[in-house]
């Protein structure tokens, strides 16, 4: 069921996301809109992004640690936005919320 979640920022302001969660009640809603829930995030949008920062910095640590580093290394990876869950990574086939692209170029000392 696609649910609107609502993400408090930092500044106060909040903003709306599309979220597919399952509906927890079991109670199956007919002739209702395609979003009909609106539900209020646990945590602020910043914190829910936090979660995925350890990804990116665990990833380049790694391909750092190279023996034959590359020159300029890239990730990309989707987000999804849940009440819940917060900030999680999606699965390769889903649909993100966020799509992500990250490149770091090689310092030469």
């Amino acid at each position: 069921m696609k649910r609107l979640v609502e993400f408090t920022l930092e500044d106060g302001s909040t903003l709306l996301v599309e979220s597919e969660e399952p509906d927890s009640r079991g109670a199956v809603v007919r002739g209702g809109s395609p979003i009909d829930v609106v539900e209020k995030a646990g945590q602020s949008f910043e914190s829910a992004l936090s979660k995925i920062k350890p990804v990116a910095v665990a990833f380049i640590e790694k391909v750092r640690e190279l023996s034959d580093a590359p020159e300029q290394v890239g990730i990309e990876f989707g987000i999804k936005l849940g009440a819940k869950a917060g900030a999680f990574i999606a699965s390769a086939d889903a649909e993100a919320t966020f799509k992500v692209t990250m490149t770091w170029k090689r310092e030469h000392k």
